[in-house]
């Protein structure tokens, strides 16, 4: 079910003919049939759209997510929408029958985490904090895949595009909020950033904010329009 098919204006008066089954809320059953339906993630207005009217949205959700924390698929909310998802311990199982995605290289994840956490950024700044050039392909990969967009242009000289994250970069990697991305003390403990890094190295608290900053103008129509991203590129030499 798309999402334009959910967002109606009220409930669907059979809906209110539902009975239960064995018990079981009527409301609850219906909801779990409409998130398993779902091609994508459904955020609460959608949901409370397909409900019959005065059913607590916010209760259901609470319910159907206990119900499921020991099955074999769990729901789970990202970016302020809710979905259905393969329990963690059990997607080894399954990793054979999809197809194998496309792996970033070393260059486009670091570009990819320079953006999450410096956001609004340019190429400029991302080839500065990585200290390399970065290859237009890699950022094209990270447009293509829908994890980055084209933010708007920096008040400076040439006025350089800026670059920020997507809500389906969050459902990806499973996020409510970018600021919910590790801080250094988490990426220590994992044992991404060395423990014996300089005091001073400081990982800025991220912000998707989609209002344009100060220094920030909005892109030409144009431009937006007839951008298209070339994934063929090579990638940085470094990567």
């Amino acid at each position: 079910m798309s999402a334009e098919a959910a967002r109606v204006t009220g409930p669907d008066p059979e809906l209110e003919e539902v009975t239960p089954a064995h018990g079981r809320d009527p409301d609850l059953r219906l909801l779990e049939a409409m998130l398993f339906a779902a091609g994508e993630p459904l955020d609460e207005a959608i949901i409370a759209a397909r409900l019959p009217e005065g059913a607590d949205v916010r209760a259901l959700l609470t319910a159907l997510s206990a119900d499921y924390a020991d099955r074999g698929f769990n729901l789970v909310r990202a970016a302020g929408k809710w979905m259905l998802r393969t329990a963690p311990d059990l997607g080894f199982l399954l990793a054979r029958d999809k197809p194998e995605p496309r792996r970033l290289s070393r260059a486009a994840l670091e570009t990819l985490a320079i953006i999450a956490y410096h956001q609004p950024v340019t190429r400029a700044e991302i080839e500065e904090i990585r200290g390399v050039s970065t290859n237009k392909g890699t950022l094209d990969v990270l447009l293509a895949a829908g994890w980055v967009r084209l933010r708007g242009r920096r008040r400076s000289p040439g006025r350089p595009v800026t670059y920020g994250t997507t809500e389906t970069f969050l459902v990806h990697y499973g996020l409510e909020a970018i600021q919910d991305l590790p801080g250094l003390d988490e990426l220590r403990g994992t044992g991404l950033i060395d423990s014996r890094v300089a005091a001073g190295l400081t990982v800025p608290l991220p912000s998707d904010d989609p209002d344009l900053k100060d220094d920030e103008d909005p892109l030409e129509p144009e431009f937006e329009l007839s951008f298209a991203p070339e994934t063929d590129g090579d990638d940085d030499q470094d990567g």
